[in-house]
């Protein structure tokens, strides 16, 4: 069983009242990864799709979870990508100055230090990697690990773990 937090849906409700300041994106990943922690515990493989821009707050949410719950995925875009697959406008209304305290624009990104997997827009070849061929990369990564059925691998066998973008 798997369940996706997403950044969007969960500003909508739980996380309503948070904006995008410093101290607003901390509590906000800090929500996500107990919401993704009380799922893991459950025997649910939680995928959450967040910018989480800082290091410290993603390494508090892997220190709260059981060792093998968190499984910190990469995903290196570059940021003229992310621009240009951008169907909300957030870059353009960030690079016009109506949004402020956006990653990438006038907010920092902290790239992880040590992540469980990266995946890169690009392959070996340079050329641009489809959503699948990306999403096929976690895919692989999950079951080699026994993530995905497999009694082996993973937190002792359990079949669950939170992970983050």
């Amino acid at each position: 069983m798997t369940v996706l937090l997403d950044g969007d849906n969960v500003r909508h409700g739980l996380n309503k009242n948070l904006g995008f300041s410093a101290e607003d994106r901390e509590e906000n990943i800090r929500r996500i990864g107990e919401v993704a922690k009380l799922f893991a515990e459950s025997g649910v493989i939680t995928l959450t799709s967040f910018i989480s821009p800082y290091r410290k707050d993603r390494d508090g949410v892997r220190a709260r979870l059981a060792p093998g719950d968190f499984l910190e995925c990469y995903m290196r875009i570059p940021i003229e990508l992310c621009e240009q697959r951008d169907p909300k406008g957030l870059y353009r209304a960030a690079r016009a100055g109506k949004i402020k305290n956006f990653t990438g624009i006038d907010d920092p990104y902290e790239e992880p230090a040590a992540p469980e997997l990266v995946i890169d827009a690009r392959d070996a070849a340079g050329n641009m990697q489809s959503a699948e061929d990306m999403a096929g990369q976690i895919m692989a990564y999950l079951e080699e690990r026994g993530y995905l059925g497999s009694s082996s691998g993973g937190s002792g066998g359990r079949e669950h773990a939170a992970a983050t973008a």
